[in-house]
């Protein structure tokens, strides 16, 4: 075989500008009227529908390679396409569980703590706890529903919650209750234990 031609490559830092003249330029083509403009934006939908079964038959091809399937799906490129095209492997919740470790550091360094609650019917459930957001709104409680959403874009909801309260310490002298006596039956063993002085007679 001869050698492979040399190809120009994208780093990250490369795609996402490009990705952004790209969403620029369907934005005026769906704005433009005529023929032109609507068989532009057909011939874009027809090769995303392409590229989408390609990288589809690509992931079922390494399905049954665990590390090569981790590297396709941690691929920052590679994972908003296989999401775009809602062909990610992985489930629903675990990717929603990626998105909140990989928040986690972030909002510790901001005062802030994450923690994914749930994830039912298609919402998730986040509980975050920071002064300055006001327990879920503001600036982190956009970011995290932002960040959330990219991982799980089939979500219909983000919630954003403050944490569940710390239950009360419970006091020590119930630890000395039996929990299969009532009060009235402890009250009644007492009075037997005390004897005659209970009902105030003395010799």
């Amino acid at each position: 075989m001869g050698e492979q031609p040399d190809v120009q490559r994208l780093d990250d830092e490369a795609v996402e500008p490009r990705l952004a003249r790209l969403d620029a330029a369907l934005g005026q083509l769906e704005q433009t009227p005529g023929r032109t403009a609507e068989l532009g934006l057909e011939a874009v939908e027809i090769l995303t529908e392409v590229y989408g079964e390609a990288l589809a038959r690509i992931i079922d091809v390494v399905a049954d390679v665990p590390r090569t399937l981790d590297r396709l799906t941690g691929d920052e490129l590679l994972r908003h396409l296989l999401l775009l095209h809602r062909i990610h492997p992985d489930p629903l919740e675990p990717r929603v569980a990626r998105a909140v470790d990989d928040l986690r550091p972030q909002l510790r360094a901001q005062g802030a703590e994450i923690a994914l609650v749930d994830v039912q019917d298609e919402v998730a459930r986040i509980s975050l706890s920071a002064s300055s957001c006001g327990g879920g709104g503001g600036a982190l409680g956009d970011l995290v529903r932002e960040q959330v959403l990219t991982f799980a874009p089939e979500l219909s909801a983000v919630e954003v919650v403050a944490p569940a309260p710390t239950p009360a310490l419970i006091p020590v002298a119930t630890l000395w209750k039996r929990p299969d006596r009532t009060d009235e039956t402890a009250t009644s063993a007492a009075g037997r234990a005390a004897g005659p002085l209970a009902l105030g007679g003395t010799e």
